[in-house]
């Protein structure tokens, strides 16, 4: 694996060295105890915690809630310090534009790569990398892909975006150099079109799809309307994306002979967790990363196998814009069961919801992006939906879920009011249903143009 050009190749031997990739990666953590990966992180901690002292925003944060140089000495200290989140970035980009002082330095390299997050949840954020850290996630999603399979021999179809966001760069990065595979970087449907892409894939003989599930299912389905039979005339044999609960068994349905695996990750930080051979939870990167799950309103640690927020402290920004105790506001839980596997990393169950998209309705808490596992099934669903939360002439507020089903039309309206009142006995509070036909949410969701679709429209 030769050097990236802003990484020189001492540095990138260290980069391997410390976050192995491959068959390198299970013999270094296979048996080693939990102790001994905390003393790693300990010392990529105190790197770390080196450069944050060094920019104006974590001295101007942490002075402000009464912490000193020497008041946190390592990773048992790491309550003293405040948590932080996009809107503390934000204010601090809007009073320091355009990078905001997170991620300038006194001394030190200067950033490499700029990109921004998707704006899902607002104003999109730039987002500045650094050789080393820029490489270090680059790294560990190569050791994701490499663990599930891909290889020498696999083409690789990937629908990540290629504009201003992370996405298709970053897949690109880690698939060109930490794979043997042959990638075809297709972007969204708005880069290049389904059919073109259902084309291109039949044509090299795609083996692998990465991106998100939503947009995977819906090339299946082009591929067989331009008369294509996935599985056979698309040799699909893995699927390494983004997959919404309940969203796997539509997948792999839609592509047959495919296996599809699951990982999580957020613009700021890169690949955070992703499973493994056996599908038992996601493995967290732990190497790279101390992860806390907290209760979204208290800030308490929850349990295992409570759901709380993901608050990451990544141990491999170390040069450029440091990142500690950033609270990504996904909700997910520690796995406790189980694992064949002797690995010292815990597991999440991956991505639960959005605690800052959450929806109060008379005292009960509805998540909208975790609504796809009870609407998968519905009869001639496409597994797509939307949220509309309305206010009534009363005041009180009203979520309806809008669902696509190629059973729309069904003028009885039996089809949507079961599943209202399915939807209704699960989240325990009352929602109402409206059926509309295949495609019709994508305008609202921006199922083919963004790299998430939209889950929840305001539309008091």
């Amino acid at each position: 694996m030769s050097a990236p050009p802003y990484l020189g190749p001492s540095e990138h031997a260290r980069v391997l060295t410390e976050y192995p990739v491959g068959d390198a990666f299970l013999a270094r953590y296979t048996g080693m105890a939990r102790g001994v990966l905390e003393d790693l992180q300990e010392q990529h901690f105190a790197e770390v915690l080196t450069a944050a002292w060094d920019t104006p925003f974590y001295r101007e944060l942490w002075s402000a809630h009464g912490v000193r140089r020497g008041d946190v000495r390592g990773l048992g200290d790491l309550g003293l310090l405040p948590i932080l989140d996009k809107n503390a970035v934000m204010a601090d980009i809007s009073a320091h534009p355009p990078f905001g002082s997170l991620a300038k330095r006194d001394s030190g390299p200067a950033a490499q790569v700029l990109q921004t997050t998707s704006g899902t949840t607002g104003s999109p954020q730039p987002v500045l990398w650094g050789a080393w850290g820029r490489e270090v996630q680059n790294a560990l999603l190569g050791r994701t892909y490499q663990w599930l399979g891909v290889g020498c021999g696999d083409v690789a179809h990937s629908i990540y975006g290629h504009g201003a966001v992370n996405g298709g760069h970053y897949i690109r990065e880690a698939l060109v150099r930490y794979t043997d595979a042959l990638l075809l970087s297709a972007g969204t449907g708005n880069e290049t079109s389904s059919q073109r892409q259902v084309a291109l894939m039949s044509q090299f003989g795609v083996t692998v799809l990465v991106g998100f599930a939503d947009y995977l299912r819906r090339l299946a389905w082009v591929a067989s309307e331009a008369g294509l039979e996935p599985g056979r005339d698309i040799p699909v044999r893995l699927i390494v994306g983004h997959l919404p609960r309940g969203s796997r068994d539509k997948l792999e349905a839609d592509w047959p002979g495919a296996r599809a695996y699951d990982w999580y990750g957020v613009a700021d930080t890169g690949v955070l967790a992703a499973e493994g051979p056996e599908r038992n939870g996601q493995w967290l990167w732990e190497d790279a990363n101390v992860v806390e799950l907290i209760d979204p309103e208290t800030h308490v640690p929850v349990s295992d196998g409570e759901p709380g927020n993901l608050v990451i402290t990544s141990l491999g920004k170390s040069d450029v814009a440091p990142l500690i105790r950033f609270d990504t506001h996904d909700l997910s839980a520690v796995v406790t069961s189980r694992t064949a596997l002797d690995l010292p990393f815990r597991r999440v169950a991956g991505l639960l919801g959005r605690s800052d998209q959450m929806v109060k309705l008379r005292g009960i808490n509805v998540y909208p992006t975790a609504l796809a596992a009870l609407v998968k099934d519905i009869e001639g669903g496409t597994g797509e939906y939307y949220c509309r939360l309305e206010q009534r002439a009363d005041g009180a507020e009203h979520l309806v879920v809008v669902v696509e089903s190629a059973q729309a039309l069904d003028s009885s309206g039996a089809l949507a009011d079961g599943l209202a009142g399915a939807l209704t006995t699960s989240l325990g509070v009352k929602v109402g249903v409206e059926l509309v036909g295949p495609g019709q949410t994508a305008d609202v969701t921006g199922l083919l143009t963004r790299q998430k679709p939209l889950r929840l429209v305001d539309a008091r």
